[in-house]
């Protein structure tokens, strides 16, 4: 996933229904993550179609890429 991709949430949390459709602006990768084995990244999502578009915090997990950038 990277920014520029159009994707679908897949996981429902306060006021983002499962299907609501995003534009990914920015990854983020956290860099101090001593005590994990594995690397923590989470996008920037613009959510579109609701009445207040707004932006969220999502991890790759509860994406899914609908349509990828070129």
């Amino acid at each position: 996933m990277q920014p520029g991709n159009l994707v679908k949430i897949t996981r429902a949390s306060i006021g983002v229904p499962i299907g609501t459709i995003g534009l990914i602006l920015e990854t983020h990768k956290v860099d101090n993550t001593a005590p994990f084995t594995e690397e923590i990244i989470y996008h920037d999502v613009r959510l579109c179609g609701l009445e207040n578009k707004r932006t969220i915090r999502r991890m790759p997990r509860d994406l899914e890429v609908i349509s990828a950038s070129r």
